[in-house]
């Protein structure tokens, strides 16, 4: 039998670690790449194309939420599954709509997460306790209804999105053409057209759009950008 591939992607390099030799105690498992920001996940997603990305929600350069949009787009036989810290059901609906196949919870133990990777693996679902089928199911139609139809946010390309990420953590134009490898004009340029598409007027009020979408979020005692 083929072994899982995996990759791992969270900001946390000791936690990662810890993930990556629990992992490798499981004979079926490979862990093949290991990211610390959302956007170097995104690439080994491009070039790796795992079997399964593990990835947090909280990261820089592109979120769990995001990266989980795109990589299930540009790689469809890869599964996500989101290790998180985050238990509102919001963020759990968001991460389904967005693809993802599991959500499993930091606070929980290693099998939980060895089976969530197996389920997905295997084309199932899998929530971490105490989630569960049920609170989402509850949840989707009051969610959908809150829901506009008519989404701003899926009028922007992708690498508008990946612009609209880095401007919410704060980056600079400059800053976000080397991380993009694009020239600051067209960061600029893409900057203007996400403020033009989502109706906000400065960074303020991008940052803040950004929190309550959940794109980005803050850790303990963490201020927005720019605060």
């Amino acid at each position: 039998m083929e072994p899982i591939r995996i990759v791992l992607a969270d900001d946390h390099e000791l936690l990662r670690q810890g993930v990556r030799a629990l992992l490798r105690a499981e004979a079926d498992f490979q862990v093949v790449g290991e990211a610390g920001d959302g956007l170097t996940a995104l690439d080994m997603v491009d070039r790796l194309r795992p079997d399964v990305l593990v990835a947090d929600l909280t990261m820089p350069g592109l979120g769990g939420l995001e990266l989980t949009h795109q990589a299930v787009r540009r790689s469809p036989r890869t599964r996500v599954v989101i290790l998180t810290m985050h238990s509102a059901e919001p963020f759990v609906l968001e991460a389904l709509e967005q693809g993802a196949s599991a959500y499993v919870l930091k606070d929980a133990g290693v099998s939980e997460l060895v089976r969530a990777i197996r389920e997905a693996a295997s084309g199932r679902r899998y929530l971490s306790p105490p989630l569960s089928d049920r609170a989402v199911a509850a949840y989707t139609p009051r969610a959908s209804t809150a829901k506009s139809r008519d989404d701003p946010y899926e009028r922007l390309t992708l690498r508008e999105r990946q612009v609209l990420h880095l401007a919410a953590e704060g980056l600079r134009n400059p800053a976000i053409a080397e991380r993009l490898g694009i020239s600051v004009r067209t960061a600029e340029t893409h900057r203007a057209r996400v403020l033009a598409k989502l109706d906000l007027r400065n960074q303020t009020e991008l940052v803040h759009w950004a929190l309550r979408r959940g794109l980005v979020t803050l850790r303990d005692g963490e201020d927005p950008p720019g605060s």
